[in-house]
């Protein structure tokens, strides 16, 4: 069976805040806000990737609230979200085997400024290694938005993924 998951995020840019996007530090005067490191790549393929098994969203499993996740990496988080899901794949194929199977994983960073080209390739490989998955199973683009709305006024970043699993 094959499942699709969409994901989304947005945090506001601020000064006084590193800029990690894809487990990476991006070179930029702003980071981005937010109860943990803040990033937006990876939390909308948190998202996406919960959104295959019908888990809800990153905020029920990892509460802003909840000072355990004050300044976490999102990368662990990530990695959290897979074991969620491989537990999640044995109760839907009613047996304790993990049948869970991503076949890819396509992400989108919208943001005006700062350019991404040269941090894109490690944004991807960290995701690939977090997941167990080849390189060539994750895509990561980044583009602008001409300078129209909060992420083109540089107020903020986005992203988007869409993630289609095997369970």
């Amino acid at each position: 069976m094959y499942r699709i998951g969409e994901g989304y995020d947005v945090h506001k840019l601020v000064v006084g805040r590193e800029l990690i996007l894809g487990g990476v530090k991006v070179a930029y005067e702003k980071g981005l806000l937010g109860h943990s490191d803040a990033d937006v790549l990876i939390h909308a393929i948190m998202d996406a990737l919960l959104g295959t098994v019908a888990l809800g969203d990153i905020g029920k499993h990892f509460p802003d609230t909840d000072e355990m996740y004050k300044g976490i990496s999102s990368i662990k988080l990530l990695n959290e979200v897979k074991c969620l899901i491989e537990k999640e794949t044995a109760k839907i194929n009613n047996n304790n085997e993990n049948t869970f199977k991503i076949c890819n994983i396509d992400a989108t960073i919208i943001c005006q400024k700062p350019k991404l080209r040269e941090y894109i390739d490690e944004m991807r490989k960290n995701i690939a290694n977090t997941l167990s998955l080849n390189i060539n199973q994750v895509n990561v683009k980044a583009t602008t938005e001409e300078g129209l709305g909060f992420t083109g006024s540089g107020e903020g970043i986005a992203a988007k993924a869409i993630v289609l699993v095997e369970i």
